[in-house]
């Protein structure tokens, strides 16, 4: 694959989805909408893009469902490894680093799949967009998939490095509802995951569905 092709084809993985990470003064926070498509078609509505990797650790997935899938399941082992050999658990830089190495070992027959990892350590709360030809950039909020543009729109402007995890959940979820009305390779519903340096909780569905309430957000309709 020459290198105007890779790009092409990195390009394309941005479509299909809308996952965000928000760092906050308290922790980290990870959202996903649960729409996959296949073309035009709505291939699932459940499905889940936002994985715990560790008690500190999170990520997000966007592009081919099974090279994501293949990616957690290596990442998870690897981490899980790190903490039986070290007794301690492996930082989100150094998971970080980890997926983007798997990642960039593999660009001549690579992984499509682009991922955010976040965590928390000593250091407070980390969040890296990691893609598919081993890049790793640390921020302190990201988006990827086709509905990032609508989502960062509404992230960028209500961001705050001093917000708290609570408002940043909000805040995401603000943003997924933004892609969701406008993309329609995102929707059928929310998933959010609350990485803090006392616990990894993912929020109920009737939490989510109070906090829609409170901003007014219509809520999204069951799916079978």
């Amino acid at each position: 694959m020459h290198a105007g092709a890779q790009v092409t084809e990195q390009e394309r993985l941005r479509t299909g989805t809308t996952t965000i990470g928000i760092v906050a003064k308290d922790g980290v926070v990870l959202a996903s909408e649960r729409r996959v498509t296949a073309g035009s078609m709505i291939q699932n509505k459940t499905f889940q893009k936002l994985f715990k990797v560790d008690q500190n650790i999170g990520v997000t997935t966007a592009g081919l469902v099974g090279d994501a899938q293949v990616l957690v399941r290596y990442l998870r082992a690897e981490v899980s490894l790190y903490r039986l050999r070290r007794n301690a658990p492996m930082s989100a830089e150094g998971a970080a680093t980890l997926l983007a190495n798997i990642l960039s070992g593999n660009r001549y027959y690579p992984y499509y799949a682009w991922l955010i990892l976040g965590g928390t350590d000593a250091k407070g709360g980390h969040l890296f967009s990691v893609d598919p030809a081993g890049g790793s950039t640390e921020d302190r909020f990201v988006s990827v998939g086709s509905g990032s543009p609508f989502a960062y729109g509404i992230v960028e402007e209500g961001y705050s490095r001093d917000m708290s995890s609570s408002d940043a959940i909000d805040l995401a979820l603000r943003g997924l509802t933004a892609a969701m009305r406008r993309d329609s390779a995102s929707g059928d519903g929310y998933v959010v995951h609350l990485i803090t340096a006392k616990e990894y909780r993912e929020l109920s569905d009737d939490e989510i569905n109070k906090r829609l309430k409170a901003l007014k957000i219509p809520l999204p309709p069951p799916t079978a």
